[in-house]
């Protein structure tokens, strides 16, 4: 499995990893990781074991955005490789998340 999600011991921050390739191969899985907790969770994307981000990966991020309120949602991506950090800048993905 690519992609893993631990929710907070108080409930209040749900923390999904991927590992490997984030691309269209976990659609589903990453989908599902963020629809069975729904709004009102501060959502952590942990990228620290990611390879590889493409397009499909940037459009599941603005599709759970959008799914989470727009920009009533709380997304933070982190622990991003250099290189993953430069297309989220490049695609002005700083403007709509929190990046660290």
């Amino acid at each position: 499995m690519s992609i893993d999600s631990r929710l907070s011991s108080d409930g209040k921050t749900l923390t999904i990893g991927v590992r490997g390739r984030f691309d269209f191969s976990v659609v589903n899985e990453f989908r599902g990781a963020y629809e069975a907790k729904g709004k009102g969770v501060h959502y952590v994307i942990d990228l620290k074991q990611a390879e590889h981000i493409d397009s499909s990966a940037l459009g599941m991020l603005l599709n759970m955005r959008s799914f989470l309120g727009g920009d009533e949602a709380n997304i933070q991506i982190i622990h991003c490789a250099p290189g993953i950090r430069k297309i989220l800048e490049i695609s002005r993905f700083d403007k709509k998340f929190q990046i660290s």
